[in-house]
């Protein structure tokens, strides 16, 4: 059986049904159990007292651990699964689970509603659900500008990178990555409480989403049909504080000649960071809908493409 047909059955399923409200009040979801077994070994192992190599070597060991732990569960179900299409199908339902391509889209267009209905105060509120930056005082451009780079961030980190690996390695690529990612959103911080325990998870979310980033920023500049956005993601995307999120982030500011990135406010108060496509006009919610279009067409180019490999595959 093919793993690119049981991504894209994924990618079907969740883009239909995402994942469902009652469902999630009954079980939770997937990534939130995961995170639960994150947050009990960060209070067991990272501890202020432990010099940095420990915390460093602690903090690996428990990404590793984990990183395996799911890797299994993912294998577990792929080799109980049955054969046929009631195994497809199963696969796939477990797939759709930990790709974020609907839910991702919801978040994101959430905040340009808000806005349209209620204005600034309902799209602060909204966007503050998908960004970790200070959002009380932004403007309409700061927020434009603000869901835009989680949008095009995201495409990598949630649908890209997760159906990358998942084609791969079936189940337990996918179920890895996820916990790869997860690990680096979790302790994968610059801080004093998180910069030596999550420093190995944080390098190793950075290998993992290296070739994701970039193909996601290929597509951004492929569906917007844009020479701009590929000029602007290979000048810019080096100029992010992330090796790999300065990909999307770049090709999706080309692609909608507007600026990305740029100085924003956090908890531990103002970071000055420089602008992608410098020269372009500051974003509107007008091309939040504009971007929202983009990654729209960049998710069904996802899927024609497991659909072609996974017909190659099966030759």
């Amino acid at each position: 059986m093919s793993a690119a047909w049981i991504m894209l059955g994924g990618l079907v399923l969740e883009a239909i049904c995402g994942w469902p409200d009652r469902l999630d009040k009954r079980i939770g979801h997937p990534v939130r159990w995961f995170g639960w077994l994150v947050t009990r070994a960060e209070r067991l192992l990272n501890r202020e007292y432990s010099g940095r190599a420990v915390r460093i070597f602690l903090g690996g060991m428990a990404a590793l651990s984990m990183i395996s732990i799911a890797a299994s569960a993912g294998l577990a179900i792929e080799v109980l699964a049955p054969s046929g299409v009631v195994g497809l199908l199963i696969q796939s339902v477990v797939a759709a689970s930990l790709i974020a391509g609907r839910s991702l889209y919801d978040h994101v267009a959430a905040v340009a509603q808000a806005f349209a209905r209620n204005g600034l105060p309902a799209a602060r509120s909204s966007l503050s659900k998908i960004v970790g930056r200070e959002t009380h005082s932004l403007d309409e451009q700061a927020i434009a500008r603000a869901a835009i780079e989680s949008l095009a961030e995201n495409t990598s980190d949630g649908v890209t990178a997760p159906l990358f690996w998942g084609a791969l390695f079936g189940l337990p690529g996918l179920f890895a990555y996820k916990a790869i990612n997860t690990l680096d959103s979790m302790i994968g911080h610059r801080n004093a409480k998180y910069e030596a325990f999550g420093k190995i998870a944080a390098r190793i979310d950075d290998i993992a989403s290296f070739v994701p980033a970039r193909l996601t920023g290929f597509l951004f500049g492929l569906v917007s049909g844009s020479a701009r956005s590929f000029r602007v993601m290979v000048r810019d995307a080096s100029c992010h504080r992330s090796i790999n999120a300065g990909w999307p982030e770049a090709a999706m500011a080309g692609a909608l000649d507007i600026r990305l990135s740029g100085p924003r406010c956090y908890g531990d108060g103002l970071r000055e960071e420089p602008w992608l496509n410098t020269d372009g006009r500051d974003p509107s919610i007008q091309d939040l809908a504009k971007a929202l279009s983009i990654y729209r067409r960049a998710v069904i180019a996802i899927g024609l493409t497991l659909f072609a490999v996974g017909g190659i595959v099966s030759l």
